[in-house]
This record gives structure tokens, sequence and C-alpha cells, in this order.
């Protein structure tokens, strides 16, 4: 196989892997036979200079006339781009996947500093922890968090705790500031994170607890990943604050209620039920 030149989103230029683009049909729940069909048609169409956006677009494409499932997990990180622009249903998605993990959890709160009011994402206690979670969603590939992030976030963190110790049972509690962002930090704000105390949480970050990795474990999957509904249902889900496929399966009449003709209903529950269970192919 002739090396490929690859543009990412980022304009990095790095040379094709089968073995990456195997990967993550395998995260996708696909099977061998079919990983193996996409991989071969994906190759026969590169060519020089081609983009990762276009590699994804041809495997998604593929893996949807064998599984709209496993299609829809593929398709799992441009779904949560698709979660914005006001940056709310990815601070409830957030906040979902940590009360699935047992926190008691609170979202969009103002609370008191020890020198101003901040506005908290999402406020998370467990046990004797108490963090302070700041949700930092991006709606374009490519994006990175940088040093500022967590640095802006340490500041506001400091200061609200100053307040939090002072409440009662709370001078022996682990307090901690959280960043959580759905692209990627760099280099320098893990290393500011790292050594500040901050908890990041990025898309592939860290190795073990990822955005990708407890999305996966908890099952929790944003409403966006279901190619059964159009960008207008799924705008329209999102305007009602109804965010994960869960919420449809907990509660169908959910579609009805939103204007979703009843014709169509069958097979966006059959979709969301299959991708909450994990269906693979």
């Amino acid at each position: 196989m002739e090396n490929f030149i690859i543009t990412k989103a980022s304009g990095e230029k790095v040379t094709y892997s089968s073995q990456k683009l195997r990967k993550s049909l395998e995260r996708s729940g696909a099977n061998t036979e079919t990983i193996s069909a996409i991989i071969k048609e994906v190759e026969s169409r590169l060519y020089n200079g081609i983009t990762s956006k276009k590699i994804y677009r041809i495997a998604f494409e593929l893996l949807k006339k064998y599984s709209k499932p496993v299609a829809a997990k593929y398709k799992l990180k441009q779904a949560i781009m698709e979660l914005g622009p006001s940056g709310y249903p990815f601070e409830k998605f957030i906040a979902e996947i940590m009360k699935y993990q047992g926190f008691q959890i609170k979202v969009g709160k103002i609370v008191s500093g020890s020198c101003v009011n901040h506005e908290i994402d999402v406020i998370a206690e467990k046990d004797e922890k108490h963090f302070m979670v700041e949700c930092k969603y991006h709606n374009r590939r490519g994006t990175i968090c940088d040093v500022k992030i967590p640095l802006y976030i340490q500041a506001r963190f400091k200061d609200v705790e100053q307040e939090w110790k002072n409440l009662p049972g709370h001078g022996t509690k682990f307090h901690q500031g959280w960043v959580v962002t759905n692209t990627r930090f760099s280099d320098d704000a893990i290393q500011y994170g790292t050594c500040a105390g901050l908890h990041l949480v990025g898309w592939d970050f860290p190795k073990q607890g990822s955005l990708k990795e407890q999305i996966d474990v908890s099952g929790l999957y944003p409403i966006t990943c279901l190619n059964t509904l159009t960008l207008g249902d799924k705008q329209q889900l999102l305007d009602h604050k109804i965010v994960l496929c869960k919420e449809i399966c907990d509660n169908p009449n959910l579609l009805s209620e939103n204007g979703i003709n009843a014709k169509r209903i069958g097979p966006i529950l059959k979709e969301a039920q299959l991708l909450c269970e994990g269906g693979k192919l």
C-alpha cells in the first residue's frame, strides 16, 4: 500500500494508517468481516492530500449500509460536536455521565466565591469528594483546549474552594476543579493542569478515563448520534433539553410530543434502543 499523506483537521500532515482506521471501526462494534470490507473500499479511494474528514465520511457512509446503530457509534465524536452551539446540552451530557458514576449533580448553579460569584457548569458530590466541573465545548474539529483554559478555571476554583471549605462538614472533604472538553488539550494545558492539581478530561485524555471511554462504559449516547433523526428533529429535541438516546428509550412519547411523525417513530426508537443496548453487527 502506497504511503498516502493525510491532512488532519488541525492541518497536520500524517501518513495514512489502516490500523488507526481499523481501531476506530472496532470501537464502533463492527465485526471483522465488515471492517475488512470497509478498509478495502476506503483504500481504493485514497489519494495524497486527502483529508481525515473525507476518510471519515467514506467509512461512515459505508458503515451505515451495514448497521445504523454501529454507524451511530462510529460518528460519536462528530455527534458530540453537533450538540451546540449554546454548550448547555454538552453540560447536561457530562452531568448525566457523572450521575451514572454515582455523583449527586447540580447543573448551571451560581455559587459564592471568596471574592466574586461564579456560575458553575456542573457541581458533583460523592462521599468525601466535591468537584467543580467546567465544560469546554467546541463544535469544530481540530480545536485545541490551550493552557489559558485551565489557568482560568484554576483561578475560579480556588476562589470557590475557599468558601466551600467553610461549609458544614466540608473541612475534611476533597475539593477539586475539573475541566472537561470534547476535543484535545495542548501539551502546556496538560502540564499546567497536572501541576496545579486540576483533573482534565478530553476526548482521548487521559488514557484511562477519557471522555470517549466514559461514554462507551456508560452507554450514554447523545441523540445527535441517531441517523434516523433529521437535523431539524435533533435541534427540536435539544431545544427542549432532550440530550440522551436513553431519554427517548425511557419515554418514547418525547418523539411525538416534539412533532415527529408517527410513521418515523418506530425506526427511530429501534435505532436508539440498539445503540443504548450496545447493539453490534
